[in-house]
């Protein structure tokens, strides 16, 4: 699988290789910004585009050829910095993602200051996304498995290195996304809870709290196991009701309650009819009372009255 550029910041270079008056402008190792000739302006930036392109259509070695002609082409654009960056996008070409992600990482400790750091973070989202989506890495050598682990660990990984940022924020609702995709609705409530404490408000906090109701609405596995998550879900529910009024109702959140309520009800039901069963009749009007009391409408109340 080849990936295109994940946004305009990411070309090959990253140099932010703009065009400022008549001059290209590159970064010197010691930070200050100095120009190329305007003779060789157009020649450099054609050089920076063919690159790009190159990495992005997975030619890595006319790539790798291409960069160390720009270098010789224009000696005052080397850095260590470049070269390290230019390592990780060389693997990303190949599709040597597991490789990739290391390189990236070594240059992202290495250079927490450099201007392809965003360049580098954007990147290994692309990558971290693959890998959710079920990209293959090989084991040992031999074996190819899904990478969702190795996903899971990029993204954080860069949640923890963006803080509060747009790409970290991103990357904690790609690893909710796939943990409630593949069905994982524990995991993927933990992390729900955890975009809630770190996003509470705006868009991110209202779908969050959402999130945490659908998990633990999914998690329940029936009235022979324990109702917890059927609690849980319901006080979510109703939480997102009393703050997004308009858009429970968009999503039609009181049908979703009325289910739990049934879903609870006939948990109960199904405990007093054990009881009813081993004889102990006591026991069993105890749980069918609590279902009267409680959900007095549900189809479960209605069960017991027919018997």
């Amino acid at each position: 699988m080849r990936f295109a550029i994940v946004s305009a910041v990411v070309l090959v270079l990253c140099l932010t290789a703009g065009v400022i008056g008549a001059e290209t402008w590159h970064l010197e190792k010691g930070q200050d910004w100095k120009a190329v000739s305007d003779k060789g302006s157009d020649k450099y930036l054609l050089a920076v585009s063919e690159i790009k392109q190159l990495v992005n259509t997975g030619r890595a070695s006319a790539a790798e050829k291409a960069f160390k002609q720009l270098k010789k082409d224009f000696p005052e654009v080397a850095a260590p910095e470049l070269d390290s960056f230019m390592k990780g996008e060389l693997l990303f070409a190949r599709g040597k993602f597991v490789k990739a992600i290391r390189s990236y990482d070594r240059f992202l400790k290495k250079y927490p200051k450099s201007e392809f750091y965003q360049a580098a973070l954007d990147r290994e989202f692309a990558i971290g996304t693959a890998f959710l989506a079920g990209q293959k890495k090989t084991v040992l050598g031999i074996f190819r498995i899904k990478g969702y682990d190795e996903g899971e660990k990029i993204m954080d990984r860069i949640s923890d290195r963006a803080g509060d940022a747009p790409i970290g924020e991103r990357a904690a609702l790609a690893v909710a996304n796939s943990y409630e995709k593949r069905k994982k609705f524990n995991e993927a409530y933990l992390k729900w809870s955890e975009i809630s404490s770190r996003w509470p408000t705006g868009e991110t906090g209202k779908n969050s709290l959402l999130g945490m109701a659908r998990c633990k609405h999914a998690a329940y596995r029936g009235p022979r196991y324990d109702a917890s998550s059927l609690v849980s879900a319901k006080s979510y529910y109703e939480n997102f009701r009393e703050r997004h009024p308009e858009e429970a109702k968009r999503l039609d959140v009181d049908a979703k309650l009325v289910q739990i309520n049934e879903q609870l009800a006939y948990k109960q039901f199904e405990i007093g009819r054990y009881y009813k069963r081993t004889g102990s009749e006591q026991a069993a009007n105890f749980y069918y009372q609590m279902v009267k009391d409680n959900w007095p409408e549900s189809t479960a109340a209605k069960m017991i009255k027919s018997q």
